[in-house]
């Protein structure tokens, strides 16, 4: 006879610091920022951002990356 599977049940905020304390070993930092339309304006000028994607959080996110750091991660 083998033994039951044991089911683990996780609470949302487990999950969340489970997940928090992962990115903190990987070296990740969760920041929120904001940018004026004036600084997307000057991603799109530099050819950075495509001015149809000003709306998406994840490309303006690799723009800003590309503008400070030189390159996405």
């Amino acid at each position: 006879m083998t033994a039951p599977i044991a089911t683990v049940i996780r609470s949302p905020p487990a999950a969340r610091m489970r997940l928090h304390r992962e990115r903190r070993r990987q070296g990740l930092r969760c920041l929120m920022i904001e940018l004026r339309e004036t600084e997307i304006d000057v991603l799109i000028g530099k050819g950075l951002l495509n001015s149809e994607m000003r709306h998406n959080p994840r490309v303006v996110r690799e723009a800003l990356y590309a503008q400070t750091l030189g390159s996405a991660p």
